[in-house]
């Protein structure tokens, strides 16, 4: 059996390979080939915390993956890691353990970030050079990462917290690798982005409406679980494209849901990321349209990054 720890496993991973992988999950599990089940998840009001279990298994894959992660923002405040979490590598022949990946939520968050790359890739308008990340987290900065890796060095960030101080650290990780700089005014980088990537774990809509211009693309993130929203319902309203990593969790419990049960917007308009990628359905096809994703995360995903980090590791 193979055990990995954190610091082994981001050795492996190559962003480029790893982002190819994860878009080939999309396709396959959109197109029926993946078998996922609900995803399970834990709460705990007290600690404004949660835990996602997501698994699943890629039809003819001799291996099926069940990954445990775990968000516990207070730890914060005590210097522990606000995210943590396992996957776990079975054989499906056999049902025995073939890897520990103990990757403290290093794996989720690298294939989240490759995912909101993907979406914003294959959704923005083609002239699109303005990217205002909303949120301060981990997340934020594996975004600006995979933007750069899959998309271009030709990007321009701006990175909007409620904290200024963690806006001003993630800007300073990343200064010297791309033009980064702080967004002292939310509304105001909203309305002149070509692109808003939104990852916190906000309860209450952070994007207006009002701010987020014609041809503008929005990747959301964070509303991953029930409760969570950080776009207001009438954005989604009245965007002209909606694509989702999975319909039916987003529908249920992503950023879209709020609007979905409202009657604001139809099951229909929603189209899945991965049918995108494979050409089977259109996404934006004009540059004035507002599109936005909705990602949830699937376990397909933690398939595909599981599988590029043992192939690295067998390869070594």
């Amino acid at each position: 059996m193979i055990i990995l720890d954190r610091a082994q496993i981001e050795d492996l991973i190559d962003l480029e390979i790893a982002g190819q992988a994860i878009a080939a999950a999309y396709i396959a599990a959109s197109r029926g080939h993946v078998n996922l089940p609900a995803v399970g998840h834990i709460t705990f009001p007290d600690r404004s915390a949660d835990c996602h279990i997501k698994y699943g298994h890629v039809q003819g894959d001799p291996n099926f993956v069940i990954k445990v992660a775990t968000g516990f923002p207070q730890n914060a405040e005590t210097g522990l890691p606000t995210g943590n979490g396992v996957s776990l590598v079975m054989s499906a022949q056999t049902g025995a353990v073939n890897a520990v990946l103990h990757d403290q939520m290093l794996l989720t968050d690298i294939r989240t970030g490759l995912g909101g790359a993907i979406a914003t890739k294959n959704l923005a308008r083609a002239d699109s050079r303005r990217v205002l990340v909303v949120g301060t987290g981990p997340q934020a900065l594996r975004q600006i990462q995979s933007h750069i890796a899959l998309i271009g060095d030709h990007l321009t960030f701006e990175v909007w917290g409620r904290s200024n101080a963690k806006a001003q650290a993630v800007v300073a990780a990343m200064t010297g690798k791309c033009a980064i700089a702080v967004a002292p005014d939310l509304e105001a980088a909203a309305c002149k982005a070509d692109i808003i990537v939104t990852a916190t774990g906000s309860n209450t809509p952070l994007i207006k409406d009002e701010w987020v211009n014609r041809g503008t693309h929005v990747t959301a993130l964070g509303a991953d679980a029930p409760g969570k929203q950080e776009l207001e319902t009438n954005l989604v309203a009245r965007a002209d494209v909606l694509v989702a990593d999975s319909s039916a969790q987003c529908l249920d419990h992503g950023e879209f849901c709020h609007a979905f049960g409202t009657a604001k917007i139809l099951a229909t308009q929603v189209s899945e990321l991965g049918l995108v990628l494979s050409g089977d359905v259109r996404g934006r096809t004009d540059p004035a349209q507002i599109s936005i994703a909705d990602l949830t995360g699937i376990a397909a995903q933690d398939i595909a990054i599981a599988n590029v980090v043992l192939a690295a590791q067998g390869a070594n």
